[in-house]
C-alpha cells in the first residue's frame, strides 16, 4: 500500500527536514522541530506524491488516503485529549500546503476546520470565552467560502464592513459574541442564496474538500506564475499538512506572528518580526491591523507607542527567543518562523530559511563563515546569483534635496522610480510598453503577483514588514514601502493623496526608497552602489573557488569600464556592428552598402577604418593585459538601411540620390529570411574588402594599444556564422594577410587567435574538421539556440509563453539554455574540437553566458569561460564558483 500520511507530535516524528521531496518544506520542518522536543501542534502530512495522483486521476483522492488521515486523525486526538467533530470538546484544524519550495502566500489554507453550529457552542463553552468561538467560526466560514466554495472573499469582507459600521465599531475585535453571530448568519445566506446549497455542517466532509481545494491551488493562477519566475517545476506538487489548531484569538494573553532570527534586510544579528495581540496568524501578513514589534529595541526604532512583545509577555519571548537561536544553530541558516501564543503557551507553527534581500544575504553569509557557523565555500553557495541584481541598481543620491509625499515602512531595499499605476494590470501593460512604473495598492494579495513582476517598486498603505508586499518585494529584489498610513489610495478615482492632500494620479511620476520608507515627487538623482565590504568578500571567495573565467560582451569603452569594475576579466565579445550605428557612422556605412562596384565600397571603408581603429584600441587600452575577442560584421547589409517611405527620402536627400533609386537598392537586400540569409562570414566572403579592413582596423589598434600601456595585446577575431570549413579558411587567409602587412608596416609582432563562433548545429557537428583551422570556439548560443529549434528569438514569445503554460517545456530556452538539444550540439562541439586541437579555448557568449543554470553546465562540460553583460558579471562570478563548488563535491 502507498504511504501517502506521515504524523508528528508530542516529540516525535515520522519524518525528518531531509524529507523536503516527500513532505515539502513546511511538513519536513514541522516534523524536525518536532523532533527536536519544540513545542509544535500534533499533526499529519499528506505528501507531494499525492497532489502528482489528484491531478494524474481528474482531481480525484486515491481510494486508501482517507484511512490514513483517520489513523493520523485519531494519533492527533489522542495527542490532544479532543476529537474532531466531538460536541463537547472538538478538536478544530488547519489545513495548509507545503511545497518543496517556498512560495509564501501563493497556495491555500483553511484554518478552524471543524466549526459547525454545535461545535462553535462547543469551543465556546470549553474556551470560556463565546465572543472568541464566533470570532473563530466566522473566519472559517470566511476562509472556507473562499478557497473551497470559489466565494469571492470580498463578498464577505463588504458584509463584514458594513455590518461593523452599523454596529460603530472600528475594529474587528470590537464586535461581541452575539454580533459576530449575526454576521455569521449573514455569511451562510449569501452562501445559500450564491450557490443554492447550505454551508456544510459536517466536520469530515470540510476536511476533504479542503484538501482537495489546497490540492487544486497547486494550479491557480498566482501559483502558476510565481512558479514560472521563480523555476519551481510544475511536477514537484504540494504536500498538504493537517494540523491541530492553536489559539492566538483567545483574548489579551494571547498572540501570534512572524518573526526572522536575523533582520532580512539588512543582516544584522538581531530577533526581526512583528505580532499581534488576540489575532490570527493571517491577521498578521494581511495588513488588516498595525502589528507590534517584537522586541523592545525594535519598539523604540520604530517610535511605536505599543508594546513590545519583550515587555508584554517576557516568559513566552525568553522561550520563543531561546527556540530561534536553536532553530538558527541547527539549521545553520536564518529562519523564519511563525508562532502563536495562546494564553500564554507558545506554539511553533512554522520554520523555513528566511527570504532575504541580497545585502541581508551576504552580510549573513560573512558573518555565519567568520562566526564558523559555515564554511566560506558554504557561504558562496548561500547566495543567489540573479538576487545580485538588487545589490547593482541605483539608490538616491544623498546631496539632493527629497520632496517628501509620505513615508512608510523600508519593506525592501533599494530605490525605483516610475509613473503610478494602481493596478497590476496596469503595471504589465506598462512594462510592454517599456515605460516603468510603481504599482501603488492599498495592500498587495498573491493574485498581485504578475503586476508586482512587471513594476519597478511597489506603494501600500497597508501592511507591516512581513506582509505580502514586503515578503515577495525581498524575495524578487524590487524596492518597497509598505504601511504608508500618511498617504490614501482612492482607487475608484486613481489618485494617490500625500502628505498636505497633495493629489497625484495615475502616471505622475514618484520615486520610493525602499532602504528609508520614503515616497518622493517626482524622479530623483540616483547613485551607483558600491561593490565592497561583504560583496566584496564573497567576490573574493567565489574567485578562489572557481575555475571558470568570466568576460564581458560590451561594444563601447563605457561598457568595458563598467564590465572591468564588476570584475570582469576580458570581452567574450564585441559586436563590431553595433559601431556603425552611431553618429554619422551610418551615414557612411550606408554610403558602403549602397556603392556601385568594390571600388565605391573601398572608398567608403577608407573612411570607416579610423573610426573602428578608435574604438578597438580604446577597448584594447580598457582591457590591457586582458583577452579581447572581436567578432567581425555579422548582421544582413540591409539592417544599416532605411526602411520607411519618409526615411528613404530623408536619406536619400543626405546621400544626394533619388528616393527611387534607393528603394530600389533596399529593395533588392531585402531577404525573406535573414536570420538564415546574406550575413556573417558569407558577407565576407561576398565583400572581403569589408573583412579586411575590419582585420586592418583590429591590427592597427593593437599596435597603438601596446605601445600606450607598454603590454602586448593579443586579439582574438572571431568569424561568425561558419558551417563550413572553407568558409573559415578564406576568411582566415584574408585576415593572416592584413596581418602580415600591419606587423611589417609597425615593425611589430603582434600574437593573435583566429577562431569562430559556432552557432549553426552543422558548425557543432562537424566541429573536428573546423578546429583544424580555428584556434577557440565560442558558442553563440541565442543563434544556435534559433537553428537548433527553427524558431526565431524576436517571434517565439508570442507561443513560447503558452507552451510554458501548457507544460510543453518547463524553461524559455532563449533564457536558460536547452541541455537536452543546444546543450547536446555544444558538448558534441567541445569534445570534437578538442580532438582535434587539446588546447582548443572554449568559451559561450550568447545571453545564456550570464545565466545561473545555463553556467552549471559550461562548468559541467569543461568550457574555459563564460561572457555576458557588464551588469551581469558578478552573477556570472558566483554562479561559476557554486557551479565549481558543486562539481566537486560531486566528484568526492
Amino acid at each position: 500500500m502507498t504511504r501517502w500520511v506521515y504524523t508528528f507530535g508530542n516529540g516525535a516524528a515520522e519524518g525528518r527536514a531531509s524529507d523536503v521531496d516527500i513532505l515539502g518544506g513546511k511538513g519536513a520542518n514541522l516534523a524536525e522541530m518536532a523532533s527536536l522536543g519544540l513545542p509544535v501542534p500534533p499533526g499529519l502530512t499528506i505528501v507531494t506524491q499525492a497532489c502528482t495522483w489528484f491531478y494524474e486521476n481528474g482531481r480525484t483522492l486515491p481510494a486508501d488516503l482517507k484511512l490514513q488521515v483517520q489513523q493520523g486523525l485519531r494519533a492527533m486526538e489522542d495527542m490532544t485529549g479532543r476529537r474532531f467533530g466531538d460536541k463537547r470538546q472538538p478538536l478544530l484544524l488547519s489545513v495548509r500546503s507545503g511545497s518543496r519550495a517556498s512560495m509564501p502566500g501563493m497556495m491555500d489554507t483553511v484554518l478552524n476546520l471543524g466549526l459547525n453550529d454545535e461545535t462553535v457552542q462547543a469551543l465556546g463553552h470549553d474556551a470560556g470565552d463565546a465572543r472568541f468561538a464566533w470570532d473563530s467560526y466566522r473566519r472559517f466560514i470566511q476562509m472556507y467560502g473562499a478557497v473551497v466554495l470559489g466565494l469571492d472573499h470580498e463578498v464577505f469582507e463588504e458584509i463584514l464592513e458594513d455590518e461593523k459600521a452599523r454596529f460603530g465599531h472600528e475594529y474587528d475585535t470590537e464586535l461581541s459574541a452575539v454580533e459576530w453571530q449575526h454576521v455569521i448568519s449573514l455569511y451562510k445566506a449569501t452562501i445559500e442564496e450564491e450557490l443554492g446549497e447550505p454551508f456544510p455542517q459536517d466536520p469530515h466532509v470540510q476536511l476533504w474538500r479542503a484538501v482537495a481545494a489546497v490540492f487544486a491551488s497547486w494550479q491557480n493562477a498566482r501559483a502558476t506564475i510565481y512558479r514560472r519566475l521563480h523555476n519551481i517545476p510544475e511536477a514537484w506538487g504540494t504536500a498538504v499538512n493537517i494540523q491541530a489548531m492553536v489559539f492566538g484569538n483567545l483574548g489579551n494573553g494571547s498572540a501570534t506572528g512572524v518573526a526572522f532570527t536575523r533582520n532580512p534586510s539588512t543582516g544584522e544579528r538581531e530577533l526581526y518580526g512583528e505580532f499581534l495581540v488576540n489575532a490570527q496568524g493571517e491577521d498578521v501578513v494581511a495588513g488588516i491591523r498595525t502589528p507590534q514589534s517584537i522586541t523592545e529595541a525594535a519598539r523604540i526604532a520604530s517610535g511605536s507607542d505599543k508594546p513590545s512583545l519583550e515587555k508584554l509577555m517576557p516568559e513566552a519571548f525568553a522561550e520563543f527567543k531561546a527556540i530561534c537561536t536553536r532553530l538558527e544553530a541547527h539549521y545553520r541558516d536564518v529562519q523564519d518562523v511563525e508562532f502563536t501564543i495562546e494564553r500564554g503557551k507558545l506554539w511553533m507553527l512554522q520554520t523555513r530559511s528566511g527570504k532575504r534581500t541580497a545585502k541581508a544575504a551576504m552580510r549573513i553569509a560573512v558573518e555565519m563563515a567568520l562566526e564558523r557557523l559555515i564554511s566560506e565555500e558554504e557561504a558562496v553557495a548561500r547566495i543567489e546569483p540573479a538576487s545580485l541584481d538588487q545589490l547593482l541598481h541605483p539608490t538616491i543620491d544623498p546631496r539632493f534635496d527629497r520632496t517628501v509625499i509620505g513615508s512608510g515602512l523600508p519593506a525592501s531595499p533599494g530605490a525605483a522610480t516610475g509613473a503610478i499605476v494602481f493596478t497590476s494590470e496596469q503595471a504589465v501593460e506598462a512594462e510592454s510598453e517599456g515605460r516603468k512604473v510603481i504599482l501603488v495598492r492599498i495592500e498587495t494579495s498573491p493574485e498581485d503577483i504578475h503586476g508586482m513582476h512587471a513594476a519597478e517598486g511597489i506603494l501600500t498603505t497597508r501592511g507591516g514588514m512581513t506582509s505580502h508586499a514586503a515578503v515577495v518585494a525581498r524575495g524578487m529584489g524590487i524596492p518597497c514601502v509598505t504601511g504608508a498610513g500618511t498617504m490614501r489610495v482612492d482607487l475608484r478615482g486613481e489618485r494617490l493623496i500625500g502628505l498636505g492632500g497633495l493629489t497625484l494620479e495615475k502616471g505622475d511620476i514618484i520615486t520610493i526608497d525602499g532602504s528609508s520608507g520614503q515616497v518622493l515627487k517626482g524622479e530623483v538623482p540616483m547613485l551607483q552602489p558600491e561593490l565592497s565590504g561583504d560583496f566584496g568578500r564573497i567576490m573574493e571567495w567565489a574567485d578562489r573557488a572557481r575555475r571558470m573565467t568570466v568576460r564581458t560582451n560590451a561594444d563601447t569603452p563605457q561598457d568595458a569600464r563598467a564590465a572591468r569594475s564588476f570584475g570582469a576579466e576580458g570581452i567574450g565579445l564585441c559586436r563590431t556592428e553595433h559601431m556603425f550605428f552611431e553618429g554619422d557612422r551610418i551615414h557612411v556605412m550606408r554610403e558602403m552598402i549602397l556603392a556601385e562596384g568594390e571600388e565605391g565600397r573601398r572608398a567608403a571603408l577608407a573612411k570607416l577604418l579610423p573610426m573602428q581603429r578608435s574604438d578597438f584600441a580604446a577597448l584594447f587600452t580598457i582591457m590591457h593585459g586582458l583577452p579581447v575577442t572581436i567578432r567581425m560584421l555579422d548582421p544582413p547589409l540591409h539592417e544599416f538601411l532605411p526602411k520607411s517611405d519618409a526615411e528613404i527620402a530623408e536619406v536619400a536627400v543626405a546621400m544626394g540620390m533619388e528616393p527611387a533609386l534607393l528603394r530600389q537598392r533596399v529593395d533588392a537586400l531585402h531577404e525573406f529570411n535573414p536570420m538564415l540569409g546574406h550575413r556573417g562570414c558569407r558577407l565576407a566572403i561576398s565583400y572581403p574588402e569589408i573583412a579586411e579592413m575590419q582585420a586592418r582596423a583590429i591590427f592597427e589598434a593593437a599596435v597603438d594599444a601596446a605601445r600606450e600601456t607598454g603590454a602586448a595585446v593579443v586579439p582574438e577575431i572571431m568569424v561568425p556564422l561558419v558551417g563550413l570549413r572553407s568558409e573559415l579558411d578564406y576568411v582566415k587567409g584574408c585576415i593572416d594577410r592584413v596581418a602580415s602587412d600591419v606587423m611589417a608596416e609597425a615593425g611589430m609582432r603582434i600574437d593573435y587567435l583566429v577562431g569562430t563562433m559556432i552557432e549553426l548545429p552543422r558548425a557543432a557537428l562537424r566541429a573536428h574538421i573546423i578546429a583544424e583551422a580555428a584556434e577557440f570556439f565560442s558558442f553563440g548560443t541565442n543563434d544556435l539556440t534559433q537553428t537548433t529549434f527553427g524558431i526565431s528569438r524576436d517571434d517565439a514569445s508570442a507561443f513560447l509563453t503558452t507552451y510554458q503554460r501548457k507544460g510543453i517545456i518547463e524553461h524559455d530556452p532563449f533564457i536558460s539554455l536547452d541541455f537536452d538539444g543546444v546543450g547536446e550540439l555544444i558538448r558534441i562541439a567541445a569534445e570534437r574540437g578538442r580532438r582535434t586541437r587539446n588546447d582548443m579555448k572554449l568559451g559561450i557568449c550568447g545571453e545564456h553566458g550570464g545565466d545561473p543554470t545555463s553556467i552549471h553546465f559550461c562548468e559541467e562540460i569543461g568550457l574555459d569561460y563564460v561572457s555576458c553583460s557588464p551588469f551581469r558579471v558578478p552573477i556570472a562570478r558566483l554562479a561559476a564558483a557554486q557551479a565549481a563548488i558543486k562539481g566537486r563535491l560531486a566528484a568526492e
